[in-house]
């Protein structure tokens, strides 16, 4: 589960990543809508793990990121900024595909061995809400073996023997593929039910921020 703070984020996230998207060569300009989001746990619960698809000049990007309670041990190239949360204070800010933590999550995902978060909000230490999910995880040919994985940057601009597959209200596409023995099957990951009307929780998935 994926806990969830009532609490603000100073910048937001879409803040936060807009000008990184500007100096990433597949970023495209133009205003950003936020599409949806996604979260893993990490086992050890030290990191928050949460993917976005952010509709931006026709396409839509997917940001995959980490949140950390201190700075990361070398990876200051992968650094997206810092945010402030009311709650628990300053987080460092992370692109996934420079975190272990996270490439491991996608690993165990895309092989059938860790599912896709629920969404938990907490107000303070109470449980409220059990939030839909604005997007929804398939795995196509999950591998029985470690795979290599890849990130998309845009939704659908990987490939390989194993692919994750996102789908939203409006669209689906490919957002992690990797490579190893291949064996066709089909799994949600996880979660069941329609996809939640995106209207209703977008604007707090922007402001709101887990463990």
């Amino acid at each position: 589960m994926a806990i969830i703070h009532r609490a603000t984020l100073t910048p937001t996230k879409l803040e936060l990543v807009q000008p990184w998207l500007g100096r990433q060569p597949w970023g495209g300009s133009g205003e950003l809508e936020l599409v949806g989001s996604y979260r893993f746990d990490d086992p050890v619960g030290e990191v928050g793990i949460e993917a976005m698809l952010i509709r931006r000049g026709g396409e839509v990007l997917h940001v995959p990121m980490t949140y950390r309670a201190a700075p990361l041990h070398e990876a200051q190239e992968h650094l997206i900024g810092t945010t402030q949360h009311s709650v628990l204070g300053e987080r460092s800010v992370y692109a996934a595909a420079g975190d272990p933590v996270a490439l491991a999550c996608y690993a165990r995902v895309l092989a059938g061995e860790q599912d896709q978060a629920v969404y938990e909000v907490y107000d303070g230490d109470t449980l409220v809400e059990v939030r839909d999910q604005t997007v929804r995880l398939t795995v196509e040919s999950p591998t029985t073996s470690t795979p290599e994985v890849q990130l998309a940057h845009v939704v659908d601009d990987v490939e390989g023997t194993h692919r994750l597959v996102a789908t939203w209200e409006g669209g689906s596409g490919a957002v992690a593929a990797g490579s190893a023995a291949y064996v066709h099957t089909s799994t949600t990951i996880g979660l069941t039910g329609d996809v939640a009307n995106i209207g209703e929780v977008l604007e707090v998935l922007d402001h709101e921020d887990d463990v």
